[in-house]
Formats: structure tokens, sequence, C-alpha cells
């Protein structure tokens, strides 16, 4: 009954979705031309990605990773290709293709850039930023590396090819461009947004600067009589070097382009009538049955129709509410462990309180001489265990505190290098105790009437303590693994 519930919603869902397409596929924005747009041409996020891992209509290539919100054609890695390509051809003469997308990494300068196409083949991975070369169509650059060493990039520049010819990546395509413009399109604060316009053999270029949040478009390039081939197929690659940077793509949005008389047959300004009515009846259809599944669904499961169907929004998690939880998760358990660490720590520090007394009075019956001066060692390489052992504690009393005061979304990795050095300190040190008595004289005879640390003792008790050390850092580096896995 539950998946039946969720059939009529996603049904009614899919409904409502078609209307608004159909709405806007018919809406005119520029007087004169008539849009449309092409759905499967086009992809957006969020719920980009289905759940095996495609996205509907296209295909992703090389290092390109599609996630839920964009796809990342490549990642801040050097010598990384990507490619993202439409399954379906285009078959349209005029179109325009807004493009959304942000470029970012650590450096001053990054490398190697990112490219939109249009052409008559999927491309391949290649050269020529993440695809292949000798194409056949138009290519849209966003280069971010200096070739020429002019200090001219990032440039932005448009590229036609006949498939026939090799890009020249020495001069940065600088003879072989037919228009464009120096643009920094690199970190900033908004996502940068292209729009290409192919409208009667004329090739236009605007961008958004990406350093305010609305879309106002400066004109880049325009260039007449270009001629395109047909049927071809959109795309999008980038491509690391040396260098590297992120490219992220939010929305490639195309919509095709005609006149009036163009489209006078298949265009209408406004859904009929009675496709209208026939919409609304069929909406009304699934929305009664809907109800009628719920009150049904109630009746049968009174403990549990509270917890689907009262609220919609119980049913789904968005990603970030668990992204939060399994952040909560994870420090509430590394609290757990800091507590029993600090326990183990306690009783560490009172054994070595208890040995540093027996080794204090042992020294004080035995006489002066060599064995007072193994004793003094002893005495001394006790202290400084003790001493270290209680340093540690603070410092894991600290970290404690702050995370029970954080929020789950405080990056703890400061605190955490700071334990982490802590250890490896207090690690070195008993590496060194160890190896020097070994090296030492043996524990002197001790009289009957008091009992003697051996050190076979002395060696069992720091390689415990060894090994509680090592297995927290085993544990915490596991720890880390795993949170990787969500960023």
């Amino acid at each position: 009954m539950l998946m039946s519930v969720v059939r009529v919603r996603s049904c009614c869902l899919r409904l409502i979705w078609l209307s608004l397409l159909t709405q806007l596929f018919v809406q005119s924005q520029t007087p004169g031309v008539r849009r449309k747009f092409e759905y499967k041409l086009s992809f957006k996020g969020p719920h980009l990605v289905q759940r095996d891992g495609t996205i509907p209509f296209w295909e992703h290539f090389g290092n390109a990773i599609a996630s839920d919100e964009s796809i990342r054609i490549t990642p801040s890695l050097r010598s990384k290709k990507g490619s993202v390509w439409s399954k379906e051809v285009n078959t349209h003469d005029n179109w325009e293709v807004e493009i959304v997308f942000r470029v970012s990494g650590r450096g001053r300068i990054g490398a190697d850039g990112l490219a939109v196409w249009y052409t008559t083949d999927r491309g391949q991975e290649g050269p020529v930023f993440g695809s292949s070369d000798n194409w056949n169509g138009l290519g849209v650059f966003f280069d971010s590396f200096d070739n020429d060493g002019l200090h001219n990039n990032p440039y932005i520049l448009a590229v036609l090819n006949d498939g026939t010819k090799s890009y020249e990546h020495e001069t940065d395509g600088a003879n072989q461009q037919v228009g464009g413009c120096l643009k920094d399109f690199r970190n900033k604060p908004f996502p940068i947004r292209a729009k290409i316009e192919y409208f009667n053999k004329a090739l236009t270029l605007s961008i958004h600067n990406g350093l305010t949040s609305n879309a106002d478009y400066e004109l880049c390039l325009r260039a007449e009589n270009v001629l395109l081939p047909k049927n071809g197929y959109f795309g999008v690659s980038a491509a690391t070097g040396a260098l590297a940077d992120d490219h992220d793509v939010f929305a490639f949005l195309t919509t095709s382009l005609s006149s009036p008389s163009e489209s006078s047959d298949v265009v209408v300004d406004q859904v009929p009538e009675d496709d209208r009515k026939k919409f609304e009846q069929e909406f009304d259809e699934y929305r009664d049955k809907l109800n009628k599944a719920k009150e049904e669904y109630k009746r049968e499961h009174p403990d549990k129709a509270g917890e689907y169907l009262d609220d919609d929004d119980k049913m789904f998690e968005a990603q970030e509410i668990r992204e939060l939880k399994l952040i909560l998760e994870g420090q509430n358990d590394i609290q757990r462990v800091l507590k029993t660490l600090t326990s183990k720590l306690d009783e560490v520090v009172g054994r070595q309180e208890r040995q540093l007394s027996v080794l204090t009075l042992l020294s004080q019956q035995t006489g002066t001489g060599q064995q007072t001066q193994d004793v003094s060692l002893l005495v001394n390489s006790q202290k400084e265990i003790a001493t270290q052992v209680r340093e540690l504690r603070t410092a894991l009393g600290t970290v404690q505190s702050q995370l029970s005061k954080s929020s789950p979304g405080t990056d703890h990795t400061a605190q955490l290098q700071d334990i982490n050095n802590n250890m490896n300190s207090v690690h070195n040190d008993i590496k060194t105790l160890l190896t020097k008595h070994q090296s030492a004289v043996q524990c002197p005879v001790c009289p009957q009437s008091a009992s003697c640390v051996s050190t076979f003792s002395l060696v069992v008790f720091l390689a415990i303590q060894l090994a509680c050390i090592l297995a927290f850092l085993i544990y915490r580096s596991s720890r880390e693994a795993a949170a990787k896995k969500f960023y």
C-alpha cells in the first residue's frame, strides 16, 4: 500500500512538471523569436544523478564525477581529463546554450581550462582541454593557462574547425579564433554564466562575471556568417596539467530558437482549452486517489500513519541533514574514545606514581656508587614518562571540551594535529627510553627486605603503554579516512 501511495504521488508530480514544461516551451522571451526549452539536451541540479549514477540523456567520461548538484569535470589534481556529452543529437538550426560553471583553485595561476563543444561526433579524450583534436564544429574555450607567455590569460575564445585542423596550443589559438575576450573567470564568489547563441548564422557569446548573483551579461564576442554543421552533439570537457583547478558545471540549458513563420505549425501561444481541462481532470483524479490511499493506509496502519503521511517532509531526508548526522555521530565516537583514553591515562599515571615511590624508597635504602646511579636513572626516566603522560592527558581533555562545545560542522583538524604531534613525541621518548634501558646496567641486587623492579617488568610495562598509544593512532586514522568519503 505504501508503494501505491508513492506511485500516485510520483504520477502527480510528473503531471505538474509536464504542465509547467508545456507552458515554458511556448513562452517567447525575445520579440520575433520563439524559444523552446530542450530538456533532452539539458541538465541541471538538484537531483541531477539517478540511483545508478547516470545522468538522464547525458554521459560522462574520464575523470568526470557526477553528483546531486553538479558535475565535476576534473578535480584539482594534476594531469586529469574529463568530459560530459549529450546522447541526443541537436536537430535545430538555431539554438542557445546557457552554461553555469565554476573554476576554482588554490594557486594564483590555474590550468588548463574548460571547453564547451558543438560537434558532429562526440569527442573522445584528447589534448584539447580534455577532448579530441581535429573536431568538426564549434569549440568555446575558457583558457586558464598562458602558453604563449603574453600574459593574456584567463582568456575566452571561440574556434571553428572542419575536422582537418589541429589546435595550436603554443599560441593559445590566437590565429584560429573567430573572436574572444580577456575575462578572469577563476575563483569568483558566484558561479560564472556563459550564454552561447547561434541564430541566422550569427554566433554570439555573452559572459556573466560571477561577482554578483544577478544575471547581467556582458558581450564577449559576435561573429557573422558562421556555418555550423547540422545534427551535432553538445558537450563540456576540461583538463589539468602541472597546475590544477576544480572545473564544476552546475547547469547546461539548451533552448531552440525559431522565427514565427518557421514554427507557426507546431508552436501555439498557449495550451489548448481542451488539453488544459483534460490535464486538470487527470490531476484531480490522481489527487483523489492519493487521498483515498492515505486514508486506507491510516486505517490499516494506525501506528505508522502519522509517521509517514501526516508530514510529507518526514518521508525524505535531505542530504545536508544526513551529512550533519554523520558528522555528529563521528564527534560522539571521538568523545567516547577520548573519555576512555583519559581514564586509561589516569590509571597509567597512578601506576607511574607508585613505581616512582618504590624506586625512590629503593634508592634511599641502597648505598652510593654504580647501583645508586642506575636507580637514579630509572627514577628520572619514570618521572619523564609521567610528565609526558600528564601533558598528553591535558591535551586530550582540551580537545574533548572543545568537541563538546562545538557544532556538528566544526573542523577539528588543528586539534587532531596537536594530538598527533603529542603522541608522536611520547612515542619517540618511549623508544629512546627503551633503547637506553636495554643498553644500561642490570638492576642492582636488592636486599631481601625490599622488592626490586626488574628490567623485564619495566620493558613489558612500557610496551603496554606503547601499544595503547599506537592503537589510538590507528583508530584515529581510520576515522579520518571514513570521514573523507563524505567530502
